[in-house]
């Protein structure tokens, strides 16, 4: 899964990738509706990027403005402090006025990095937390006993300037493995993150963007819906482009909701989420050693507080939040290195829901499948081929597949199509950065999954040869 790119230094994209950027959004930019907002969040805004589509499933909610920062009680920033090399935005924050119901999820690659150790143990001695504080440019990973250090003397001395508990403070990082933070840096630019802190769309947008490394959008979302007869919200942001591969979580991001909720159901209502987003989502298969996604709960919406998964309340916030998690999670696939579409696997007829989202997890991942959707070649063979190894069993002559509307096998048997039009189907979603449907049936149980991934161009290898050179 991940959003880290193996050793990637670059700050910026390589020129190729940028082409296509300015082919499907015009100039780079990001508009934002805040007349008064602090200097550091306004020299953010300066180095913008453009904002991802947010793809959210259908539902009983709204979408509004706010990311991080719609639910009660939060504030965000984002700003540039010297963590990287140029000038564009590197260190985010979220905080919350009070202290916030925490949950994670973290990679499962054997050597994490420094922030994600810090993390898992603090989430280990306590339910709360009331800060997350990202930097960009440095993984500290593989950095061992001084990278950890590092991490806790960051987290202490933003700790101090909130008037904080050290353990009260999270930390997340992006960037080159093998390289620490640049702390000295990130010391001296504290002060001014902190007293850029707004609860704005901007304050959001400025921290989304500040996560960013060599994504070409930056992914925010809040969605506003009724839980238990009271108004709640649930925002969030991501970042990732590469190195995404689903395994326990993925790339970084932060949600946050102002829903009431003990702590051990939030923290299985979030493993159950990112199991439907950042789990079901690749780009690339390779998993990071920073994956990270915290969730903070803040209370302050006045809902019933929810302490039983099996109560409708609760099935209510657990629909909110896959539904942000699945949103930034299909931006970050649609925004893949080097790709020009979303391919979007749903498979059902399986035995149950973890063995559907197994086979669309496998044909999501397939590069031969990738590339035959980038050379617009309607070669379902190669889906079927997944599909068949991805562990699961059932029965071949029950394989149903479609692309889009075009059925392709239907009961084990190839069925002729109009290949030229499936061609041009995937051709249209290549050129309009659009999305490619597959549809799978392996049978007749009740089990139906998801998962998202993006299509492997001749660029995405250009990217990653040259990340630091």
């Amino acid at each position: 899964m991940a959003s880290l790119s193996l050793l990637y230094a670059s700050t910026a994209a390589p020129e190729i990738h940028r082409r296509k950027l300015k082919s499907f959004f015009g100039p780079p930019r990001r508009c934002f509706r805040v007349l008064s907002v602090t200097s550091a969040a306004v020299e953010a805004a300066q180095h913008c990027i453009p904002a991802a589509p947010i793809l959210l499933p259908d539902g009983p909610w709204k979408q509004i403005e706010g990311g991080v920062t719609a639910a009660k009680g939060f504030k965000a920033t984002g700003m540039y402090g010297g963590v990287r090399a140029g000038d564009k935005p590197d260190l985010a924050l979220v905080t919350c006025d009070v202290d916030a119901i925490a949950a994670g999820a973290f990679t499962k690659n054997i050597v994490a990095a420094a922030p994600v150790i810090y993390c898992k143990h603090i989430l280990d001695i306590s339910q709360t937390a009331r800060a997350i504080l990202i930097n960009a440019g440095q993984a500290n990973a593989a950095t061992g006993d001084a990278g950890y250090q590092d991490v806790l003397e960051c987290a202490g001395a933003l700790a101090q300037l909130l008037h904080l508990k050290p353990e009260s403070v999270l930390i997340e990082s992006t960037g080159v493995i093998g390289q620490r933070i640049k702390k000295e840096a990130l010391l001296n630019a504290l002060p001014k993150l902190v007293g850029s802190l707004s609860s704005t769309i901007m304050g959001a947008s400025s921290a989304a963007v500040a996560i960013t490394t060599t994504d070409l959008v930056s992914k925010s979302v809040a969605i506003e819906t009724e839980v238990g007869g009271a108004q709640i919200r649930v925002g969030g942001m991501a970042k990732g482009s590469g190195m995404i591969h689903p395994n326990m979580a993925t790339m970084l991001g932060v949600i946050t909701t102002d829903a009431s909720v003990t702590s051990d159901i939030w923290r299985k209502m979030v493993q159950i989420s990112v199991n439907r987003s950042f789990n079901q989502i690749t780009v690339d298969g390779d998993t990071s050693t920073n994956d990270t996604v915290i969730a903070l709960a803040s209370g302050m919406s006045g809902s019933t507080n929810i302490s039983s998964l099996n109560n409708y309340e609760a099935q209510q916030l657990q629909a909110c939040l896959d539904a942000v998690m699945q949103g930034l999670a299909k931006s970050i696939a649609w925004d893949g290195e080097g790709a020009t579409c979303l391919i979007e696997v749903t498979v059902a007829g399986a035995e149950d829901e973890a063995a559907a989202a197994k086979v669309a997890r496998t044909v999501a991942s397939s590069s031969l499948a990738k590339a035959a959707i980038y050379g617009r070649d309607p070669n379902w063979g190669r889906i079927a081929c997944a599909a068949g190894y991805a562990g699961v069993p059932f029965n071949p002559d029950e394989l149903r597949i479609s692309l889009e509307e075009t059925l392709l096998m239907n009961c084990g048997q190839p069925l002729p199509f109009d290949r030229a039009a499936a061609s041009a189907y995937l051709r249209h979603a290549g050129e309009s950065h659009g999305t490619v449907k597959i549809d799978i049936s392996i049978g007749c149980g009740p089990g139906k999954s998801q998962a998202w991934g993006c299509d492997l161009s001749y660029d995405y290898v250009k990217i990653n040869a040259e990340y630091t050179t």
